[in-house]
């Protein structure tokens, strides 16, 4: 029994949050014999597929999974996004996140938070009693608060994220070695702080299982060389959640979900190149770099993962595209789009799904006009080089999916059915009986 367990008494129930990046619910619902711990609290509770968000891009998802409300409401549309009225692009860190965060609920209503890992969150808050940012966090010194978790996190020999370049090896063997390493510590610090921490709400995210899908998912569904280590790797995740569970007192509720889910990769597709053939874009200089690059007489260019933008007048600096062809122009992009084949005949796309479908909020203004869901295999990939292949091939052969999303609740009371990513902190702050208004967010309370 650890100082947690002393401290508490109040009656109130809590919550302990695991995400596992990128896991997808039909790995674990079809070998339940190999991840019983996952199994069990689909038997207690409750579990199923959900959906994703518009685009599936991590950067994306974990700020609308963390405050159940879609990017027009965060601000945060991807990996990278372009400032309003330039084309100056950034790279979103937690303090671009423009909604409040589950977390933040949960202090402002005088209760306590421990946040650990969760991606989009550097630099780390200092109104939670404890914060590990997570990926696109430049190092451990300056992401974890207060001082003194980064020192205990230090003796674990704990990295906020695998090194995804040793997925680059055609050697797998230390890229996996280091995949495990970063799991066992993270494991080792999730543990602790769950023990020792006065805490309400407990939130961390392994995100080292989305660089393991990225470079050996193809070899699990295909039966590849590394499909012994990919699976004997999610073994040992569904060990660690089983003694995370068994490791929290009666009245915290787990809840495990991934943010997208995931299939194998058979082509990435660089679709500013495919806009330059097609005659969407040009450049004006001979050595692009960046998307200020582009000439003045560009229809449309592209940020991943599918994300397009008109060149419109009024909007972008240089636009070319008048306001009164806007609906033309795009009408015409997302045709297509949807009419492209890969080299194997097969569909790019599944669906385009036009910004006003999938976005809505004050931050809505820099929201892409159209956003690509590729058909599985296809992995949409954007860049401003000027030149080289549409399709191409490269070091992973795993990609995100918007379906296959993973959500257990080890609680009988939850039921999943058509559930999506919004409507985990919702349903968070009716386990810890916080009161909100249904209105705010745009899922529901799965409880």
């Amino acid at each position: 029994m650890g100082l947690f367990d002393r401290l508490r008494g109040d009656g109130d129930p809590r919550v302990a949050f695991i995400g596992v990046d990128g896991v997808p619910y039909s790995l674990l619902s079809e070998n339940e014999e190999l991840f019983p711990n996952f199994a069990a609290i689909a038997a207690d509770g409750t579990a199923g597929e959900i959906s994703s968000i518009v685009p599936p891009e991590s950067s994306a998802c974990w700020p609308s999974l963390t405050t159940g409300m879609n990017p027009g409401e965060t601000g945060v549309y991807g990996f990278q996004d372009r400032e309003n009225g330039t084309y100056d692009t950034y790279v979103p860190m937690g303090r671009d996140v423009q909604a409040d965060r589950v977390w933040d609920r949960v202090q402002e209503s005088g209760r306590k938070a421990t946040v650990m890992n969760v991606p989009v969150t550097f630099p780390p808050q200092r109104d939670v009693q404890r914060m590990v940012s997570g990926f696109l966090s430049p190092g451990l010194d300056k992401a974890a608060y207060p001082d003194d978790v980064r020192d205990y996190l230090e003796t674990l020999d704990y990295r906020i994220d695998v090194n995804p370049k040793l997925g680059h090896q055609d050697d797998k063997s230390e890229f996996i070695e280091d995949a495990h390493a970063t799991v066992d510590a993270q494991y080792e610090a999730f543990q602790h702080y769950i023990e020792e921490d006065d805490w309400d709400l407990f939130f961390g995210v392994f995100m080292t299982t989305d660089r393991v899908n990225h470079f050996l998912f193809k070899d699990y569904e295909r039966d590849g060389e590394y499909k012994d280590e990919f699976i004997e790797f999610y073994k040992k995740v569904d060990n660690y959640i089983g003694r995370l569970r068994e490791s929290l007192p009666d009245d915290v509720t787990l809840i495990v979900a991934s943010d997208h889910g995931f299939t194998s990769l058979d082509y990435e597709v660089h679709f500013n190149e495919w806009l330059r053939e097609e005659g969407w874009l040009s450049f004006g200089t001979d050595d692009p770099e960046e998307l200020g690059d582009i000439s003045d007489d560009t229809k449309a260019y592209s940020f991943i993962p599918g994300r397009f933008y008109i060149n419109l007048e009024g909007r972008e600096p240089r636009g070319a595209v008048p306001e009164d062809e806007y609906d033309a122009v795009r009408d015409q992009l997302k045709a297509d789009l949807e009419a492209l084949e890969g080299p194997d005949g097969n569909k790019v796309v599944d669906r385009v799904v036009e910004k006003e479908e999938a976005f809505r909020g004050d931050h809505a203004d820099i929201a892409p006009d159209l956003v690509a869901i590729p058909n599985n295999g296809f992995d949409l990939k954007s860049g401003f080089k000027g030149e080289g292949e549409v399709f191409d091939t490269g070091p992973r052969n795993g990609m995100h999916s918007f379906d296959d999303t993973s959500l257990y609740i080890d609680s009988p009371d939850a039921t999943i059915e058509d559930a999506d990513l919004f409507d985990i902190t919702p349903t968070i702050l009716d386990l810890l009986d916080l009161e909100y208004s249904r209105g705010e967010f745009d899922g529901a309370s799965l409880v």
